[in-house]
């Protein structure tokens, strides 16, 4: 984190807690809510009678900063380099997605009834038969399914 992040956090943590004070110490427009429980008529000896515009008009100011930083703060996220370890992964990544050259075979290795060997990501070479003629010939068949009868 630099020192700018650190700092506008530290700005966003203040202004929650200062919008969080001036939404509760409103007077409300009926006879109940959280402004008339946190003071009400203190609010009007220290404003005066208007001080419901008073704090209304600070309050607008302070979810304007509030917007402001949370956007500044946005911006700059998106804007950061990656860390440490999402570079490494990026490498990562990057390394299996490129092309490595199978390995070198002798041409008599290989039988005439296979398609040329592919190398997967994980290293094994990987033999495919061109058709069904290729496949192996000790292969039992598949059991027959059981019939029921009701007697």
């Amino acid at each position: 984190m630099t020192l700018l992040t650190i700092l506008l956090t530290i700005l966003m943590f203040l202004d929650c807690i200062l919008l969080i004070f001036l939404v509760l110490l409103q007077l409300p427009k009926k006879d109940a809510g959280a402004g008339l429980a946190f003071g009400g008529a203190a609010t009007d000896a220290l404003f005066g009678a208007g001080s419901g515009n008073v704090l209304t008009k600070i309050t607008k100011y302070v979810a304007g900063i509030f917007f402001g930083l949370a956007i500044l703060m946005a911006l700059i996220a998106g804007h950061r380099p990656p860390s440490d370890a999402a570079a490494l992964m990026q490498t990562v990544l990057q390394r299996s997605a490129a092309p490595s050259a199978p390995p070198s075979q002798p041409a008599s290795s290989a039988p005439s009834g296979t398609a040329p060997a592919s190398t997967p990501p994980g290293g094994a070479l990987l033999q495919l038969p061109n058709d069904a003629s290729a496949a192996p010939s000790n292969a039992a068949p598949p059991p027959a399914p059981a019939v029921k009868t009701n007697k």
